[in-house]
Order: structure tokens, then C-alpha cells, then sequence
């Protein structure tokens, strides 16, 4: 069966109230202001049962121009309306700014009600017709049903749901969306039943037991129990008037306009990217950061208007805008939204989310215009696209696609696993399903290919890279949970790019090929080391004797090191290999038998100075061939 919110709009005192009254038997004004002053201020509801047995919401708005955002809340979560207009007034200033609202708002379905028609003569009514069919010429409600009705004569209400039940078996169903989102339109507290929380489901559905989030504050709660058009039911979908009560969840921390979801599921943000209808019916253009009213779901929200791609923006246009807000709210591409002028209030413009939760734009970013006009053809591979690329190097998570592109989760990670056997996109990370664009990929490998070809040009004796070094030098591999330079290296080792050999990278391509004369200096070097063993100078004194720049005599080092001829200790220290490894095994032998050795014992057994003998006991406690335990050496157990 479907779940169908209808929604009233119209002038105030034109009879909404009275009209589901007759209907329902349900008052719908429940403060006692409303009630004093004889006019709506606060969203009302209501339900009637149709003869099909559907069960069909009402939202009742106030038409007073001062409680307009009042209205706007009720008319974010319905499905079709009745505009409702007065045959002894015709249409009047609130009947047009609600057509306007319910245009802005997407609403495609509903009918007009021709009320007190029992104050009307003939002739009048003829003349109110003529007003409504000119009204609604162009617009959603061009060729919709009037029916006129007396709420006080119970004239036309057959009539009126019988028209009712033909539109509602006429709209589609809602598109399907897997997440829970509950704008909040009422809180209130029941003794016995605690924080009480009203609203229209907007999409998904929720179970009595789970658990909850209250967004954009994050606080959380467990549902308690459900009502659906004043039943308990075990779970609410869809286009239902639901209300929820919670376990342990204080009134304070829930106000209208916050959205119930599950936990972690939607993103709060302070900016958003949309379509924006600038309406005909304003007398002047909008300038760069027009201050705004901006209302989505059930919130009011104050912020700027950026235009993204001109100086001002003429009454009926359309453009691409980032409306930058005071508070952040929490939306998904598609949802509609209004925009009201700071002063004078009135309805200035709206029309649909396009980003989320974009960063923010410079003007005339001819990539961000195309891009956000690119996103109006709902394409979903397209949107993805985009929506990776915009991500840059931290790419786009699955669960922010899922708000990006509301889809449902298979289809959308089919559409995900096309695109990565296509390239077109890479999957970063495993763990936290975060896809970047295929380009940015690209682009960031041949970045890395390029420091390598400069790093090898400007180092030709150095077989390459380290991993360490090499990271460094990128912005994108900087985050500390950031997968994405292994993902890189290892493509680029796939692809028969690069070289990894331990802890050096290198291209492919590169071979270390010296001269002749500094083959000859790195012979030298090696037999200056090879004939003065475990007496070596220092290596600055290698350089002056030999007269080599100490630049390219230490590449040429670097070579002896790479190759195992030559063993690093410190202090410029450097050793022959073979008599490392013979001073290596007599220390063996020496603790295979006593055990331990002190420092003064292997100054004896190697018959060098102190300034040769600390590097290298130390140099053979760094490789975990000793261990220090006091003032002793011995051998560390290999496990």
C-alpha cells in the first residue's frame, strides 16, 4: 500500500483548517494561540481513510505570510497538495507564494479546493473559476481537478475524496533510498513516555530497537516506540507521518529542523553546491552573496548565495550556486530546498541539492560549473565521476556516494565495479570502501615517475630512492592512514615502471653507469678501506687526499655500501666488509665461550685505539648480532 502525505497551501482564512475538520473530525489548531486568534501558526495533522482502505497524512500549513517557514517545514515531506482558495476572494498574495514554494519544492500532484462556495452566488463563482484557471495556468496544477466544497454545509467533501483517491492512485510511488531520514517538524515530552518526536519519514525506515542519531549534534538515542497515524506499529517507511519516542533522550537536545538517521550516516556541512531558479517573480537581480534564508526539510538556516558563474543572477533564471550557511545542515543530492530574502521576507528562489558536502569553489571555475550543470542529467556514472574528482587525492567513500547519489546500495556498487574494471576509477582504500578518480590516479603516478627521472638526473651514482624520502616529497601521501602511496608504488611495479629493491625505489630504466675516472676513484676508495681495515681514516680525509669533490666521492661510497663492500658505523666511519667480517668472528668465538665481553676485552682482542672500537661495538649491537646488558656485550638470541 502506498504512503502518501497530502499537504494543504493557500491564503490564510480561505478555510484550510475548517476543510480537514469536515473531512476528519480532526482539529488540526491545537495551541491555545490558534485557537484565541482563530488562525493557523503551527504545522497541523491529520489523516483520513480513503473507501480503497489507504490511510492518506495531511499537513496542515498556515497561509499567514508571517508563518510562511512554517509552511515551507510542511511542505518539504509531501506528496501532493490541495491548494486550497477561497470563491468570495480568488486568489490572494499566500496563494501564489505557496504555488511558488510547492513548484521550488518539486511537488508535481494535487488539485485545487473552491471553498465556502455557500457565500457565492452564480455569477461569483463563475468569476472565481476564471481567476483559478488563470492562476494556474503554466504551472503543475494547470489541468488539475477543481472541487468545490462548504466545510460548513459538508458540501463537495465526496466529492473531494473521490478526487483525492484518484490522484493517489495515480502518483508513483516513492523513489526507493536506503537510509533512514527523519526531519524533525515537532518535539514535545509525555509523561510516561518521555521525548516524543514527530515529522514525515523522508526516506528508508526504521524498527522499533535501533538505535539513532540526531544530526547535525550527533547525539544518540534508541527508539522506544512507534506511531504511525496514532497506532503503534513495530516500524514506519516512507512518506509517513511517524512519530518516535526515544530512551534517555533529553527535549533540549532536539530541535525542528534537525534530521533523525542512523548513526554516522549523513554529514553535516556548511556549504552546499545547487540548482538554483531564481524566480520571474522578483523585480531585481540577485548580487554576489545575497543574504538568504535557506529552508530544506524543516530547518531554517541563514547564509550567502555565491554565484559561481556571473555577476548577478535575473529573475527567472537558472544557475549553478554555493550557498554558504551559518549553521551546517545535513542534506543528500536531489533534496529540494527554498531560499527566502532576509528583508523583506518573501520566497525568492530554490530548487535542488546538486553537492551535498562540497569544499569551497572560486568563481568562474569553468571545470566546477560544467561540472555541477553536468550533474542536472542524473547520470549515475557521470555523478561519480565528478563527485571522485572534486575528492582530489582523499577520493570519495562509498557512504558519502550513497548520499551523493541515492541509489540503492547494489545498484551503486555495481556501477562502482564497472568503473573500476574500467580505470576510470581506483579503490584506495579496501577497509573504508574510498574510491578515487582514475585521472587523479594517473596523474599522481607520473608525478612520482617525474621526481623520479629528476631525482636520478640530479643523483646518477645512487641506485635511487628511499621509500621514506620519496613519500615526503607528496602532499597526497602525507596522512597518517593514507593508503595510497603503497597503492601507487605497487601499480608502478606492476606496470614495469619502477624498481623497489628494499627500502630503494628506482626507474626501471635507471642503471648507475660511471665514467672512467670515477670507476678509477671508486677503487681507490674501496683499497684505502680494504688496506687499512678496522684503522680506517675518516672519510672527509679520504676526500682531501684524494681530491675528490666530496659530493660525487660520497655517491661513489654510496655505490661501495649498495654493492656490501664497504660497512657504515658513524661519525664518518666507514669499514672494509671483510674485516668486519673477520673481527665478527672472532667476537663469536670469544662469547660462545665466556659468554660476555666488556669493552676494554674487545679493545684487546682487535688491538685498535678507542676512537675504532666504540663505532663498532655499537655498529654490531644496531645489526642485533650484540646486546648491551650493563657494561657487557653478549650475543643476542635469535628467535
Amino acid at each position: 500500500m502506498k504512503q502518501i502525505i497530502l499537504g494543504t497551501a493557500g491564503h490564510i482564512d480561505h478555510g484550510k483548517t475548517s476543510l480537514i475538520r469536515a473531512l476528519t473530525g480532526i482539529e488540526t489548531d491545537r495551541l491555545k494561540e490558534e485557537i484565541k486568534r482563530g488562525i493557523t501558526i503551527e504545522l497541523g495533522f491529520a489523516s483520513i481513510t480513503l473507501s480503497d482502505g489507504n490511510v492518506i497524512g495531511i499537513v496542515d500549513v498556515p497561509g499567514h505570510e508571517k508563518f510562511v517557514k512554517n509552511m515551507v517545514a510542511g511542505a518539504s515531506g509531501i506528496d501532493l497538495v490541495s491548494m486550497v482558495i477561497a470563491a468570495d476572494e480568488g486568489v490572494m498574495p499566500q496563494t501564489r507564494e505557496h504555488m511558488e514554494i510547492c513548484t521550488l519544492m518539486g511537488i508535481k500532484h494535487g488539485f485545487i479546493a473552491m471553498t465556502k462556495i455557500d457565500l457565492v452566488d452564480e455569477d461569483l463563482m463563475e468569476l472565481a473559476m476564471d481567476d483559478v484557471r488563470e492562476f494556474t495556468r503554466g504551472t503543475f496544477l494547470e489541468d488539475a481537478p477543481v472541487v468545490p466544497v462548504s466545510s460548513t454545509k459538508n458540501l463537495g467533501l465526496d466529492l473531494f475524496r473521490s478526487t483525492l483517491e484518484k490522484i493517489c492512485n495515480e502518483i508513483p510511488e516513492r523513489p526507493y533510498s536506503p537510509i533512514f531520514r527523519l526531519p524533525v517538524d515537532r518535539v514535545f515530552s509525555m509523561k510516561g513516555f518521555g521525548t516524543v518526536i514527530t515529522g514525515t519519514l523522508a526516506s528508508g525506515k526504521i524498527d522499533v530497537g535501533e538505535n539513532i542519531m540526531v544530526f547535525p549534534s550527533r547525539v544518540t538515542s534508541k527508539v522506544r516506540g512507534i506511531q504511525v497515524h496514532g497506532k503503534s506499529v513495530e516500524s514506519a517507511s516512507s512518506g509517513t507521518r511517524t512519530a518516535i519516542n526515544f530512551q534517555g533522550l533529553d527535549r533540549e537536545n532536539v530541535n525542528r529542523g534537525d534530521i533523525l538517521s542512523t548513526p554516522d550516516t549523513l554529514k553535516p556541512s556548511y556549504m552546499v553546491d545547487a540548482h538554483l531558479h531564481f524566480l520571474s517573480s522578483n523585480t531585481k537581480p540577485a548580487k554576489a552573496r545575497t543574504r538568504v534564508r535557506f529552508h530544506s526539510g524543516t530547518s531554517e538556516i541563514m547564509g550567502n548565495v555565491i554565484l559561481l558563474d556571473r555577476e548577478e543572477l535575473m529573475p527567472g533564471s537558472l544557475a549553478p550556486v554555493q550557498i554558504r550557511l551559518e549553521n551546517p545542515i545535513c542534506v543528500m543530492h536531489g533534496d529540494h530546498f527554498v531560499i527566502r530574502s532576509y528583508s523583506p521576507v518573501r520566497t525568492i528562489g530554490g530548487g535542488h541539492i546538486l553537492n551535498p558536502f562540497p569544499g569551497k569553489h572560486k568563481l568562474f571555475n569553468q571545470e566546477i560549473i560544467d561540472g555541477l550543470n553536468g550533474l542536472l542529467d542524473n547520470d549515475p556514472q557521470q555523478n561519480i565521476s565528478f563527485f571522485s574528482k572534486m575528492g582530489r587525492h582523499n577520493g570519495v567513500s562509498f557512504g558519502e556516494l550513497r548520499l551523493m547519489t541515492p541509489l540503492p546500495d547494489k545498484k551503486l556498487d555495481g556501477i562502482l565495479q564497472k568503473m573500476l574494471a574500467s580505470r576510470s576509477l581506483v579503490l584506495s582504500d579496501k577497509e573504508k570502501r574510498t574510491y578515487i578518480h582514475g585521472e587523479i590516479f594517473d596523474a599522481l603516478s607520473n608525478d612520482v615517475l617525474k621526481l623520479l627521472s629528476a631525482y636520478h638526473e640530479e643523483n646518477p651514482l645512487k641506485e635511487g630512492i628511499s621509500k621514506e624520502e620519496l613519500k615526503s616529497k607528496f602532499r597526497a601521501f602525507k596522512s597518517k592512514d593514507s593508503k595510497l602511496f603503497p597503492l601507487v608504488t605497487s601499480r608502478l611495479v606492476k606496470d614495469g615502471n619502477i624498481v623497489q629493491e628494499g627500502n630503494t625505489i628506482r626507474l626501471a630504466t635507471h642503471k648507475v653507469a660511471l665514467q672512467v675516472d670515477l670507476k678509477a676513484v671508486k677503487e681507490k676508495i674501496a683499497k684505502i678501506y680494504e688496506r687499512d681495515g678496522l684503522t680506517p681514516p675518516f672519510f672527509r680525509t679520504i676526500c682531501s687526499e684524494l681530491e675528490v669533490d666530496p659530493k660525487i666521492a660520497r655517491d661513489v661510497l654510496q655505490m661501495l655500501i649498495d654493492e656490501k663492500r664497504i660497512v657504515k658505523t658513524k661519525d664518518d666511519l666507514y669499514f672494509d666488509i671483510q674485516a668486519i667480517k673477520k673481527i665478527e668472528a672472532q667476537l663469536l668465538e670469544f662469547l660462545t665461550r665466556e659468554n660476555e665481553i666488556t669493552t676494554p676485552q674487545f679493545k684487546d682482542m682487535t688491538g685498535i685505539s678507542r676512537k675504532y672500537v666504540i663505532p663498532l661495538i655499537e655498529y654490531f649491537d644496531a645489526i642485533n648480532f650484540t646486546i648491551r646488558v650493563g657494561d657487557t656485550r653478549q650475543l643476542r638470541k635469535k628467535i
